[in-house]
């Protein structure tokens, strides 16, 4: 069985929906999941005026916690293009880990939010890539086998880069249910790789 974390950062909730739709296809998949996340970097009084989700109910992990386990599904929110300051922070902090090449070899995907069609999705999770790479993780994306990101019908997230959703300029429009799906998938797909990855 392998065991994965998925770990996010969700301002406003679109990333913690995607989040908990992630570790439902990777459990479907017989994996065991921790769903933790990395800490708010905005003063309290900020984000409360600010309409940020606050209540969230995931741990807040420790970079240590990272090399207990065999893949890792990170999900940020875009911020002009990249990936979200708290996860970068986060990431910063991993230096140990990558020092002592204690993540290599274990399998990575990334997940994201934006709040327009062509808010840098597709940029934030190859940068993302791009950090997970000199971790020496290996990267595991959304593959077309997912035909829900070639949908035309609708507005929507995801490509084979990994899942996402769109959150309009407001914040209120929520993960579709084929944006959740893609995060499922993924989720799914990360743990049978993962699973192979771990076996001797």
């Amino acid at each position: 069985m392998a065991k994965i974390l998925v770990l996010y950062y969700s301002s406003y909730g679109h990333v913690e929906q995607m989040a908990y739709a992630a570790a439902q296809g990777a459990q479907a998949a017989g994996a065991q999941v921790d769903i933790k996340r990395v800490p708010e970097l905005v003063p309290s009084e900020i984000a409360e005026r600010s309409g940020y989700h606050l209540d969230q109910q995931a741990p807040i992990a420790k970079p240590e916690e990272l090399s207990k386990y065999d893949a890792i599904l990170f999900g940020a929110p875009t911020r002009f293009g990249m990936m979200a300051a708290q996860m970068k922070n986060f990431l910063d902090q991993c230096g140990g880990l990558w020092a002592n090449g204690e993540l290599i070899g274990k399998a990575a995907g990334v997940f994201t939010s934006s709040a327009t069609q062509h808010g840098g999705q597709e940029s934030t999770l190859l940068n993302f890539h791009t950090v997970l790479l000199h971790f020496g993780f290996v990267v595991v994306g959304l593959p077309y086998s997912f035909t829900g990101q070639m949908a035309l019908d609708q507005v929507t997230g995801c490509s084979p880069y990994g899942a996402s959703t769109i959150a309009g300029g407001d914040g209120k429009r929520q993960p579709s249910e084929l944006e959740l799906a893609g995060a499922r998938f993924q989720g799914e797909h990360l743990a049978k790789i993962a699973k192979k990855l771990s076996q001797p």
